[in-house]
């Protein structure tokens, strides 16, 4: 018997994606070429800490990276 996949959907700065493996936050930054540095991260609304970078992207979470910037 073989394993069904079910790929992971997520949305990701407004843009829906799927993967087909799991992976972590930090994993999906780097799959989306998208800064890892100087950047803050929000999942469903809610401020996600870079301490928990390391754990596995949940499916259908909504995800917005967001990058300060100068002025005001």
């Amino acid at each position: 018997m073989t394993a069904i996949s079910i790929p992971i959907g997520v949305t990701v700065n407004g843009e829906d994606h799927e993967f087909a493996e799991s992976l972590t936050v930090r994993e999906l930054l780097e799959r989306l070429e998208l800064p890892s540095r100087g950047v803050a991260l929000a999942v469903d609304g809610a401020v996600f800490p870079k301490s928990r970078w390391h754990e596995p992207v949940g499916r259908g979470w909504n995800i917005e990276v967001l990058t300060a910037v100068q002025g005001g």
